[in-house]
């Protein structure tokens, strides 16, 4: 009887966790310091990096032990939510990126 209450507890511990097992790299926004600093150099090496941390979330969101406890804890929905917000912010920062670099920069 007491294994039950156990399992049950744990059951219902992971089940209202709901929250993401993968840790995601980050991209902030551009900010007005970056983006009154940066000069044609600076902006392609940041979008290159930026570029790499798209790469990362991809490699970070592939199936692995942490997508099956994502799973378990609350059927991937923190995963996911992780994941699509992660690309969403890198996103955004390369377009910032790329806006910069057309109003800064000449076609080379």
């Amino acid at each position: 009887m007491r294994a039950v209450k156990v399992i049950s507890a744990t059951v219902l511990a992971l089940s209202l966790a709901g929250c993401a097992t993968k840790q995601y790299p980050q991209a902030p926004n551009v900010t007005g310091a970056e983006s009154t600093a940066m000069d044609c150099k600076a902006l392609d090496l940041e979008i290159a990096r930026t570029k790499s941390v798209q790469q990362e979330i991809e490699q970070t969101g592939e199936f692995d032990g942490r997508t099956v406890l994502g799973f378990l804890g609350d059927f991937g929905i923190g995963n996911g939510m992780a994941k699509g917000e992660a690309r969403k912010k890198a996103e955004n920062r390369l377009n910032q990126l790329d806006s910069l670099k057309a109003a800064k920069c000449k076609q080379q």
